[in-house]
């Protein structure tokens, strides 16, 4: 088999429609896109979600719930998780900095920590976030917490 021998595969390729190119083509006329109307003419696009003149469905469903533009949202750790990521990757100190270097949040993420699990270490949080039972829990292990603005 050579280069010059190569063609495709049967069936594989078609003719193009030569739409227009006068009635001894059998698609001359309308060039097969019936008579009349907007389809028919030049530069025609269908308008996204049009229904044919029924109500569209964005106009017929309700309108629900609501987006608060001013929500703040954290990446969530629990003190059990903590534990577990002072053993993975031997922090010295939890901070945003630390965990944006491990891969564990991106740049621009927020970190709050909650009370869930235990803290056995004494170890320095700065974080953007803390609840009370966690901050009481970092205490009473003798770490220490700078909350971030």
């Amino acid at each position: 088999m050579k280069l010059h021998n190569l063609k495709p595969a049967e069936g594989s390729t078609h003719k193009e429609k030569r739409l227009g190119r006068g009635e001894a083509s059998g698609k001359g006329g309308t060039s097969t896109k019936g008579n009349k109307g907007g389809q028919s003419r030049a530069g025609y696009q269908r308008k996204n979600a049009h229904e044919g003149g029924q109500m569209p469905i964005q106009r017929r469903i309700p309108k629900r719930g609501f987006k608060n533009n001013n929500r703040v949202e954290f990446k969530v750790f629990n003190l059990g998780q903590v534990e577990q990521l002072i053993e993975k990757y031997g922090f010295t100190e939890f901070t945003v900095e630390n965990l944006y270097i491990n891969g564990l949040i991106s740049r621009s993420d927020k970190v709050k920590l909650l009370g869930n699990g235990e803290l056995k270490t004494k170890l320095a949080f700065k974080v953007n976030a803390v609840s009370e039972k966690a901050k009481s829990a970092i205490e009473a292990s003798g770490g220490s917490i700078e909350v971030l603005q």
